[in-house]
């Protein structure tokens, strides 16, 4: 390569090694800041405010032309390899991205991690980190550098971790250990890291070490920061202390595990909501936006991002949406959209966890493979999206920080953001190009009402059209809703409008908002008014609903109304463009909108709200309850008192009803149990929580489930209800057990033990001591889980409970197999399917079935334990459990092997495999070494 460029270390350029002087610091600077930009253009603002902030002095830009000039000349040996080009308002370095240290680094990263082989990733690893020769411009200092370089110093450390990562599964744990803990020095609290010191340390023979490494980094993280090690290091620390044989051998660190690939089944992802009708001009943003996202997606080049900015009701949603959705071509693997809430004045803007599960979900990610913590959840998200072709929406996003995480990392993605705020951080760190949106011009906001209004009507009235648009003020937001009001009056003269809204205007004050340029309270007050009662109290009502968007029953429930009615007004709201309807049966409002219903209401009598607020509450525990019995039919039912008058229910059909409500609700359910808190309604509080566990539960939501659960338990101590208090603990306890929050679970479950006692709950007991089980069985304690499984197991024969008989039953089953008691696994697990054929639990039944097989299989009568492991089969497939079939498949594979029938073994364990590999499991490497040892065997011989 004849012309080379670094960024990583000095700022320097080699010509066939030769080194170019390019000058003293401040001229390097600008070729760092169009390096960094490598073929992309810079404005002249953009460039003085990276060199001297808010420093420049007065002639910045007379002295930026000066260093141009130079830095040509220093450059101009190169010829067209590589040249400084002035463009439109900037410049540009047109140079191969190759020819320059950071973006080749960057490049090979994105190469190595999607190698998937770790013997072809880690000299790609290598390769890149060897661009490095020290920090970024390491003898130049601007506040954009700084900046610049504490961003690339997060992209090192996730490299050299990813380089571990690939250097463990190669065995190469010995030459590891130096590079670790000289990067321990720099990173002393990152688990990850930790992780991997610990294992190296492990299979390098010191596992005293290892032990002595995690202890300290607890005490650390509990004195700087007052939390515990997360769940994969706690795991990490168990395996070691109990010499788990896996460790030994080469294997992934404990950290989050590759993105499993999505089910063929699963469909690409198509989230945008429609585009705007009526949308007007723009044309230059358009323009601007094309320029700055390229072609769309698929390039080569680094990851395309631009962010739209400008004031609420300025239409930064809508000219993202228009723009995508004549890009849909670029972007076959699908687009995701985010409504991140920044600036909802009912809610708090969305949190980045809850972001990211939207987004995992969105893609089709196991819930089962999930990680707990959202670092883990992040890497996920972007081994999902890795050479994807596909568009990111994020809209309305509060700041730089809400958006960082949710950022894909490969280049074939495209990211399109909208905020109010101007994202400066993310433009300094990660290259977002930021548009600013202003309000229309005078003729765009002509030509939107003449669109609605139509060109007889408008040019009949010069002067009133001149007063609308006054006020509106070049926002597209007013500009439609005065359209709309008076679209909906023909008969009316559009003088009599501009005479309502001066009238609104010298009596209101200006609505504030902080950024809208535009009397918008005006605007909103001659809507409101024109509206019918009825239809006016609606819109008030609705500024007191949680969540992004609502349903039309949920509608129906807050207002009291029958669901017809509910429709009509929410179909006049539509039409007075104070609402929309984004999808069949659910509405939003605009922010500023939402925040004007919300004034109108503080008008409503005290007790016409609470009783709108207690309406729409009852709707969500009863309809969540009724959903949850669906997901999980065995469950206790938790008596609920009834409805209130005035409240429609939801009903469902089947469970796949019930979960698709769920998904839907989630933002809107989780703003509700933010409304029973805020305003003390401890019951529904309380019932609410339980009502969502089954589905935070069914889909991974493990930091909801612990949210909800800890109000649930606040609202019982108030209420003074010790069996609600030993409920919200056993919540507790089940959510951090499935986490690995083990001491917390033995806690939480313990607490609820006590108090099911101190109340007279017999089956409460049970309950808890059968949660007390499970996490002894996690600790790998099988005698103290079986002690408090047979206390379960007694209490639920006392009480006859059959669904918690049978549980038990089988919980008592596998734990006798587990240690070797195959005899007694035989006697509970026969009762147990008994009991689960009785009762319709197919899912107990298929795992009954596969703990009998197990027992069987072990006791020599393989051909008992392949019929076993047959009827195993059968109910997993009726229920759609693939991972569940992947397990019974195995068994039944070693079954077949066991009892001298290689070739049925052989098949079974293809078909397991094939699976496995469809949906990522871990197990599919255990499949691969039985079919081989199939094949170092030969044709119908298989060692056993």
């Amino acid at each position: 390569m004849p012309v080379e460029f670094r960024v990583l270390g000095d700022v320097g350029a080699y010509l066939d090694g030769r080194a170019l002087d390019l000058g003293h610091a401040q001229q390097r600077s600008v070729l760092a800041v169009l390096l960094v930009e490598a073929r992309r253009t810079v404005s002249v603002e953009q460039i003085v405010h990276r060199i001297w902030g808010d420093d420049a002095p007065q002639r910045a830009k007379s002295t930026l032309y000066s260093y141009m000039s130079r830095l040509r000349g220093a450059l101009a040996e190169a010829g067209e390899e590589c040249r400084i080009a002035r463009r439109s308002g900037g410049y540009a370095l047109l140079v191969d991205p190759e020819a320059v240290d950071l973006h080749r680094f960057r490049a090979l990263v994105e190469q190595a991690r999607a190698a998937g082989e770790p013997s072809v990733a880690a000299p790609l690893f290598d390769q890149a980190l060897g661009s490095w020769q020290g920090d970024f411009c390491a003898s130049c200092d601007t506040p954009w550098i700084g900046s610049v370089r504490e961003g690339l110093q997060q992209e090192r450390l996730a490299a050299l971790l990813d380089r571990g990562d690939a250097q463990l599964l190669l065995g190469r744990h010995q030459e590891l250990l130096t590079e670790l803990f000289a990067l321990v020095e720099e990173q002393p609290l990152n688990e990850r890291l930790a992780g991997h010191i610990m294992l190296a340390l492990y299979r390098s023979g010191r596992a005293a070490e290892a032990l002595t490494h995690y202890e300290g980094l607890r005490r650390r993280l509990a004195e700087e920061l007052g939390v515990d090690p997360g769940p994969q290091l706690r795991l990490l620390h168990q395996r070691i202390l109990t010499s788990d044989p896996e460790l030994t051998s080469p294997a992934p660190t404990p950290t989050p595990a590759p993105a499993p690939a999505r089910s063929a089944r699963h469909p690409v992802p198509a989230h945008l909501p429609a585009p705007p009708a009526r949308f007007t001009g723009r044309a230059h943003e358009l323009d601007q936006l094309a320029r700055f996202l390229g072609g769309g997606s698929g390039h080569d080049g680094p990851l395309m991002m631009a962010a739209i900015t400008g004031p609420g009701g300025i239409g930064k949603t809508w000219l993202a949406l228009q723009w995508a959705h004549h890009r849909l071509p670029d972007f076959p693997d699908g687009q995701l959209y985010v409504n991140l809430r920044g600036f909802d004045p009912s809610a708090e803007p969305v949190p980045v966890a809850a972001a990211i599960r939207g987004l995992l979900d969105a893609l089709g990610a196991d819930p089962a493979a999930i990680p707990s913590d959202v670092e883990g959840q992040a890497g996920l998200y972007r081994s999902l999206v890795a050479g994807k072709r596909l568009l990111v929406l994020l809209d309305n996003a509060r700041d730089s920080d809400q958006v960082r995480p949710l950022l894909p990392g490969s280049p074939t993605c495209t990211v399109l953001i909208t905020s109010r705020h101007r994202l400066t951080g993310l433009a300094a760190t990660h290259g977002v190009r930021a548009l600013g949106l202003d309000v229309l011009s005078e003729a765009e906001a002509r030509t939107l009402l003449t669109r609605h209004l139509g060109d007889h009507r408008v040019a009949a009235e010069p002067a009133a059209v001149h007063t609308l648009l006054n006020h509106c003020g070049g926002l597209p937001l007013a500009v439609s809703i005065l359209s709309a009001r008076a679209a909906a009056h023909p008969d009316l003269p559009l003088s009599a409008h501009a005479e309502e809204v001066e009238e609104a205007a010298t009596r209101l004050d200006a609505l504030d908002t902080g950024d809208v340029a535009a009397d918008l309270r005006a605007v909103f007050s001659s809507s409101y008014r024109a509206l019918g009662s009825d239809a006016a109290e609606t819109l008030s009502l609705l500024g007191l609903a949680p969540g992004p968007d609502i349903s039309v029953p949920a509608v129906a429930s807050l207002t009291g109304l029958p669901a017809p009615r509910a429709r009509e007004h929410l179909r006049t709201l539509q039409a007075a463009h104070l609402l929309q309807q984004h999808s069949p049966q659910r509405h939003r409002m605009h922010d500023l909108v939402r925040l004007y219903a919300a004034e109108q209401a503080e008008s409503l009598p005290t007790a016409h709200r609470q009783s709108a607020r207690l309406r729409l509450l009852d709707f969500c525990v009863h309809t969540a309850g009724a959903a949850a019995g669906l997901l999980d039919p065995h469950r206790d039912r938790i008596p609920l008192p009834d409805p209130r008058p005035g409240v429609t229910l939801q009903e469902f059909t089947d469970e796949e009803s019930a979960l698709t409500w769920f998904t839907t609700e989630h933002p809107f359910l989780l703003g509700a149990l933010d409304l029973a808190r805020a305003f003390g309604f401890d019951s529904h509080v309380w019932l609410l929580a339980q009502a969502l566990e089954p589905f935070f539960d069914y889909r991974g939501h493990w930091r909801d489930w612990a949210d909800a659960q800890h109000s649930a338990l606040l609202a019982a101590q108030r209420l003074g209800d010790p069996s609600w208090q030993a409920g919200a603990h056993r919540g507790l306890g089940a959510v951090h057990t499935q986490i690995r929050r083990l001491d917390d679970g033995h806690t939480h479950f313990q607490h609820a033990l006590d108090l099911y006692r101190d109340s007279g709950e017999p089956l409460g007991e049970a309950h808890a001591h059968r949660g007390l089980s499970w996490v002894f069985v996690e600790q790998d304690r099988l005698r103290e889980a079986l002690v408090h499984n047979e206390q379960a197991l007694s209490i639920y024969r006392r009480t006859d409970h059959p669904t918690g008989r049978a549980k038990s039953l089988n919980n008592a089953g596998w734990l006798h197999a587990m240690l070797g008691e195959y005899e007694h696994t035989l006697d509970y697990c026969t009762e147990a399917i008994e009991l689960n054929q009785k009762s319709g639990n197919r899912h107990a039944e298929a795992g009954a079935w596969d703990s009998l097989g197990y027992a069987h299989h072990h006791l020599g009568r393989h051909t008992e334990a392949v019929t076993c492991y047959q009827r195993a089969l059968d109910l997993v497939r009726e229920f759609g459990d693939r991972c569940g079939e992947v397990e019974v498949l195995g068994h039944l594979g070693d079954s077949h092997a066991a009892r001298g029938a290689p070739d049925a073994a052989r098949s079974v364990w293809q078909l397991a495999l094939k699976i496995a590999d469809e949906i990522d499991l871990s197990t599919a490497a255990e499949l691969r070494e039985k079919l081989g040892a199939c094949a170092e065997d030969g044709p119908g011989e298989l060692r056993r």
